[in-house]
């Protein structure tokens, strides 16, 4: 574990493989507006200083709002920092999802993230979700017009199984896959081993279950053995299970960001591990 690779690559980037997950900086229900936008912009900037170089964000989150606070925050955009976004969801409300994958929607789902993150090329854009009503090849066309237009470097998936990631493979190439997982929802952990003999990251979306509190059975005498919190271990856990993993860990707090960033401080044994894995 103290030998663990703690950065992976996406195309030409290296990326730290701890990094920021952007979607809690919105309004409740990811909607509108995040409450405290100077607060916001604040986190965001100590993700950057303190060595995050990978941030996640989506046209979703907001809708719009998000990329718009990201670009305010951060740009111009430090030499080396990816920003991932992703496209294909309408939102009509506050915790409403609804997949769109009609080439119009993802075609204007590119161009408004390039202009609202103020960039000429998308480093990672992720298909939110594959839409059921309409063919993966009709949503990709726009995607595959995209790269072939310098627009977006690399190209990843999110939610999906390992024959939709093969049937995308046909397509074109995949750089990374973003599935929910965590120590307590391992229902991807075929995904996950498929990108890791593929060479993709994979980023666990959730990797905290959704509170450290769901955890905390699993993890509070390991956690007390290394003075850690229990996010920590989560994390750990993750960082340790695949080196293709990537986290994005969310906060609208500086210091939970500061704590998040200090899971790859912790060298889990191996029979820590296996403790964690088997519960």
């Amino acid at each position: 574990m103290t030998n663990m690779n703690l950065t992976f690559k996406i195309g030409d980037i290296e990326i730290n493989r701890v990094g920021y997950g952007a979607m809690q900086l919105t309004g409740q229900g990811v909607f509108g507006e995040v409450e405290d936008r100077e607060n916001a912009k604040k986190v965001l900037q100590a993700a950057v200083a303190n060595g995050v170089n990978f941030i996640d964000t989506a046209e979703a989150y907001g809708p719009k709002f998000n990329e718009l606070l990201i670009a305010e925050a951060l740009h111009p955009y430090a030499s080396g920092l990816l920003i991932a976004t992703k496209g294909g969801f309408d939102r009509t409300g506050p915790n409403k999802w609804i997949p769109n994958g009609s080439p119009e929607k993802i075609k204007a789902d590119i161009e408004g993230s390039l202009e609202r993150l103020q960039i000429s090329q998308i480093d990672l854009w992720q298909l939110h979700r594959i839409d059921p009503s309409t063919d993966v090849e009709k949503t990709l066309a726009p995607v595959i017009e995209a790269v072939k237009a310098g627009k977006i470097k690399q190209v990843g998936l999110s939610e999906v199984s390992i024959d939709q990631i093969k049937h995308v493979q046909n397509l074109l190439p995949i750089a990374s896959v973003q599935n929910m997982y965590n120590l307590v929802d391992r229902k991807w952990e075929d995904v996950l081993d498929y990108t890791a003999e593929q060479g993709l990251a994979f980023i666990p979306w959730f990797p905290l279950a959704s509170g450290p509190a769901k955890l905390e059975d699993k993890i509070k005498a390991i956690a007390a053995a290394h003075q850690a919190t229990t996010a920590q271990i989560a994390l750990a856990w993750l960082l340790k299970r695949s080196e293709n993993i990537l986290l994005i860990p969310g906060t609208k707090s500086v210091t939970h960001l500061e704590e998040n960033l200090k899971a790859v401080e912790i060298n889990l044994s191996e029979e820590e591990f296996e403790t964690l894995s088997n519960q």
